[in-house]
């Protein structure tokens, strides 16, 4: 489903995406490691458009989308939902749900959409008992449940999503990653993961790559990636002899 290759990207004179190659096939659940300032969240910039490589191609579904906007990826089905969440903190919960839907509102009509309102407030209830209220005063998980609704609401076949656990308390960033996992399973969208709780992330991923200083040094497994000692020893705690 989605293809990057020899992916570069500078900021200036730094070099943040050094020859980044990997792939992420439908039905997957793929998380991407590395520690704060590996580009991880730079490498979703990108992919989305939000950022011009410097180098490189992204194919998604065998089409070259390295120069479209990020309106066009969109468009596309290809969503991002970024670190810190960033819902729309003045308008309501619905109104919020709504603007997910913005680019295919006059095609889908206001009863399809509708209906996709309802089918979020199926896997967010919190959201449904919330709906009138303004998003900046709900909690930071509750936030985070509406970034991804909202995201839903663009009927997704690709998801990426940085760092959904950010500020959360533990309980929550458990309930969350759950969602993610519910999405690929009972929604059938495939995710692309960046999230800090590295254990949690490969419980429920099916493979990953560890990120280093712009490059990918490690893929395979969650099995494999939780057996590997510097996996362990680097975003574990664990020190192995």
């Amino acid at each position: 489903m989605l293809d990057v290759k020899n992916l570069s990207f500078n900021y200036g004179p730094i070099q943040a995406l050094k020859d980044v190659s990997f792939q992420v096939n439908k039905g997957e659940i793929v998380t991407m490691l590395g520690a704060n300032g590996a580009g991880k969240t730079t490498l979703l910039k990108t992919i989305s458009g939000l950022q011009k490589p410097s180098q490189g191609l992204i194919f998604y579904n065998n089409e070259d989308i390295t120069a479209l906007p990020p309106e066009k990826i969109v468009q596309k089905r290809l969503i991002h939902v970024p670190e810190h969440r960033q819902v729309f903190s003045t308008l309501t919960v619905t109104d919020n749900l709504f603007l997910g839907a913005f680019h295919h509102y006059k095609k889908s009509g206001k009863k399809e959409i509708y209906n996709s309102v309802e089918k979020v407030f199926e896997l967010f209830p919190i959201l449904k008992e919330r709906k009138d209220q303004l998003a900046g005063t709900l909690s930071g998980g509750q936030q985070q449940m509406l970034a991804v609704a909202r995201a839903l609401m663009a009927k997704p076949e690709l998801l990426l999503l940085d760092e959904p656990s950010l500020g959360l308390a533990p309980l929550i960033v458990k309930e969350v990653l759950l969602y993610v996992k519910n999405l690929r399973d009972e929604f059938g969208v495939t995710v692309l993961l960046i999230e800090q709780n590295v254990n949690a992330s490969l419980k429920i991923a099916d493979r990953g790559y560890v990120m280093s200083h712009g490059s990918i040094v490690k893929e395979g497994t969650s099995a494999e990636l939780l057996d590997d000692v510097e996996v362990r020893e680097a975003f574990l705690g664990q020190t192995v002899n």
